[in-house]
């Protein structure tokens, strides 16, 4: 199969709108790219090159460019974005090189000292909810699609251990699914029963809250991409070809307040059991 090619595009957008930032934080300030290069010392040239995505800035040219423009409050935002632009935007196929375990393996520790996850799937159950029988089904497409090496079994073993913290105390999950992903067979219908029927069970768990959003409803929020919002620090948001990592409080921000939308629209108790169970029910 061939590979997804790697999308570097989305690592120039980021450069983009950081070289973007810096540009209307000099317009704002009134001042002329020769006022800014005046300002900091360095050749006009420079500040071209900034401001056109050609040279990547440093975290100390964001830091004097800010200042020359009397915009120290931008200077947390934007170092923020341009310490993650270069890793935010991981390939999968250079993720799991080395196996899917692994990876599942690496994220142990985020997972153990996050204290509030919150969860919007419009693709498949959160790991944190899956049974085994379905994370296997789900980990053998993944490796398949991509190439990477076969240790479906450990990693599916492994993304079930992880999976402890939500019996734990001290770790508070809210999750939303769209309802399509109930319909969405991974496996069999019998691998889709048994986590479907897990799903049920795992509501009934304090640190658990799963709300449904229904199909064919009017909505004011459009499907969006599954994200992983933990706490206040980090979002990971699932792409085909990636897996983003988002720090800059800004983007957090939206993801949070994306996942506030998306909960809104969502039913919850005995009406979202009652899908779970009609979706249980319509499997063959």
């Amino acid at each position: 199969m061939t590979q997804p090619p790697y999308p570097s595009t989305a690592l120039d957008a980021a450069r983009r709108a950081i070289a973007e930032q810096l540009r209307e934080i000099r317009r704002d300030a009134g001042l002329t790219g020769r006022e800014v290069a005046a300002r900091t010392g360095w050749q006009p040239s420079k500040v071209s090159r900034l401001q056109s995505a050609t040279t990547p800035p440093s975290d100390d040219d964001i830091r004097a460019f800010c200042r020359a423009c009397d915009a120290e409050d931008k200077i947390p935002d934007l170092l923020a974005a341009n310490r993650t632009a270069d890793s935010m935007y991981l390939e999968w196929k250079r993720v799991q090189r080395t196996g899917l375990r692994r990876l599942q393996e690496s994220r142990i520790p985020l997972y153990e000292r996050t204290r509030t996850f919150r969860v919007y799937s419009s693709s498949v159950i959160p790991g944190f909810l899956q049974t085994y029988e379905y994370a296997a089904a789900l980990l053998g497409t993944i490796a398949h699609f991509h190439g990477a090496p076969d240790d479906v079994a450990d990693a599916a073993e492994a993304r079930v251990e992880r999976s402890h913290i939500i019996r734990e105390g001290g770790h508070r999950f809210a999750i939303v699914l769209e309802e399509s992903v109930l319909r969405h067979v991974v496996g069999d219908a019998a691998t889709m029963a048994g986590q479907l029927g897990y799903l049920l069970s795992a509501m009934a768990l304090p640190s658990v809250s799963v709300g449904i959003v229904p199909t064919g409803r009017p909505r004011g929020m459009w499907t969006l991409e599954t994200f992983t919002v933990f706490d206040e620090g980090r979002v990971h948001v699932e792409l085909l070809t990636a897996a983003i990592t988002v720090t800059t409080p800004g983007e957090i921000a939206q993801y949070a307040h994306a996942f506030e939308e998306m909960a809104g629209l969502a039913v919850y108790g005995a009406e979202a059991r009652s899908r779970i169970s009609a979706a249980i029910d319509s499997l063959d």
